[in-house]
């Protein structure tokens, strides 16, 4: 279980362009990080990073446990989401055959899936095809995994974009909620957390 991300000495390029260097930080459980910068700075960049899906031209990221550092592979595997600004939804599914895929492939299970469905106020909208689904709804459906299959790192890619104002304060609710459990955030947005959180600017 990650109880903390250390990253030492971070340099990442993106083709010729170093997007950043020399960055350094740690992220205790129950803290939020945003991060901030102009588009193409590199927020999106890093939180890949972070999830193992680009690999750094220096420097080390690292997860520590309970009982000490953990192997990145297995903690990334158990205990972390990315929920990218592309919703990653298979457009020609139900939302219910996709909540339900998105739950069992990290972990969760029917009856978490549908717990989260009712939270985010998704439940009417189960038997619809992704694709008639709106921006907001779309994105209420990624970010239900979050809570069909609880994760302690939640790596957020824009996630207030398309939500109205009602459900940025749910999401805002449930930050909190998971922070207070001992979670871990680390969101790219342009717009302010619904909650206290420290900002890196890139």
């Amino acid at each position: 279980m990650i109880v903390a991300l250390e990253i030492e000495t971070l340099a990442v390029r993106r083709g010729e362009r170093r997007l950043f260097d020399d960055l350094s930080l740690t992220l205790a459980a129950g803290e939020a990080l945003t991060l901030g910068g102009a588009n193409g700075a590199g927020k999106t960049t890093l939180l890949r990073a972070i999830a193992g899906l680009i690999a750094p031209s220096a420097g080390t990221i690292g997860f520590a446990g309970v009982a000490g550092p953990l192997d990145p592979d297995d903690a990334r595997r158990a205990d972390l989401h990315l929920v990218g600004h592309l919703d990653a939804l298979k457009t020609t599914r139900t939302a219910g055959d996709e909540l339900a895929f998105q739950a069992a492939w990290c972990g969760g299970d029917a009856a978490s899936a549908a717990a989260a469905a009712e939270t985010l106020g998704l439940t009417r909208l189960l038997g619809l095809a992704v694709r008639q689904l709106s921006a907001g709804q779309r994105r209420r459906l990624a970010l239900a995994r979050l809570l069909a299959a609880p994760r302690k790192l939640w790596l957020l890619d824009e996630p207030l974009a398309p939500l109205d104002a009602a459900h940025r304060a749910l999401l805002g609710e449930l930050m909190a909620r998971h922070l207070d459990g001992g979670g871990l955030i680390v969101a790219a947005t342009h717009d302010p957390l619904p909650l206290p959180a420290r900002r890196l600017d890139l």
